[in-house]
């Protein structure tokens, strides 16, 4: 059965924390920079569209260790279709992440876990993004996070590897800094904002790629109201600004809709 605040009671859970469909206007600055760029974030048009989301974790729990395996997906494109030309279409969001990470508590405090975080990542798209190739990168990270809080669900600092193989003759590995979060707060009953995000500063790198990035920032807000069931309707803003290497402009690219999802819990064991 679904249940919603009873995660105690099984060890393990899958978490659907969003399957939905998200009615969007996107402002995307300075794409024509990054028009050769894999992320589909920084190289997109400006406009209205429709993206799907796919957002679930299998989450176990047992002692001292939280392990989290998670699968997030989402889509958007616009195609448009001139009386007399040809259609032409274009990528608003192309993202699949499948991700592992473990977290083990050393100390316990003020309803806060602390200890040391291991995490790995393989980050890539649907479909190239225009005349870029397909975005493949395989990422490692370790430090320490705060986890286990009812509203800071997870906070963490880390050292991040990264293998990228999106250019084939090209391949980079880099050395990086992250700080991440991931927060849920019950405003009232059938009423809970969210957010989720990272920030990551790059140190080094093996080769030169121009579009490698330097900086990059991603953040995500939501809130959602329960609406029937465990089916929600709420605003969200979703911003990801960035910088590569080989330009002198930030891309970057505002998302701001409305967000018709499915969100529920399922013990397992």
């Amino acid at each position: 059965m679904a249940f919603a605040d009873d995660e105690k009671s099984s060890d393990l859970v899958l978490s659907v924390r969003r399957i939905g469909l998200e009615l969007s206007q996107t402002t995307v600055r300075n794409s024509l920079e990054y028009k050769d760029s894999p992320i589909s974030a920084l190289s997109a048009d400006s406009q209205e569209f429709i993206k799907g989301v796919f957002d679930t974790a299998l989450e176990y729990k047992k002692n001292r260790f939280q392990w989290d395996n998670a699968l997030f997906m989402e889509y958007g494109e616009t195609k448009l279709k001139p009386a007399d030309g040809d259609v032409t279409s274009s990528e608003n969001a192309d993202d699949i992440l499948l991700s592992s990470n473990l977290e083990y508590e050393c100390w316990e405090f003020s309803g806060f876990k602390f200890g040391p975080t291991v995490r790995a990542a393989y980050d890539t798209e649907f479909v190239a993004s225009g005349d870029a190739p397909r975005q493949n990168v395989v990422r490692g990270n370790a430090g320490l996070s705060l986890f286990g809080n009812t509203v800071l669900k997870s906070f963490y600092l880390t050292g991040v590897y990264e293998y990228d193989f999106t250019y084939s003759d090209e391949k980079t590995s880099k050395l990086a800094a992250e700080l991440g979060w991931r927060l849920e707060y019950q405003i009232r009953e059938g009423v809970k904002l969210s957010s989720n995000g990272y920030y990551r500063e790059y140190l080094s790198y093996s080769d030169y790629v121009p579009m490698d990035l330097e900086r990059d920032l991603s953040a995500v807000a939501r809130l959602d109201t329960n609406l029937w069931g465990d089916l929600t309707l709420g605003p969200y803003v979703q911003y990801r600004r960035a910088r590569a290497r080989g330009v002198d402009v930030y891309g970057s690219n505002l998302i701001i809709g409305i967000s018709f999802n499915y969100i529920t819990k399922f013990g397992l064991l």
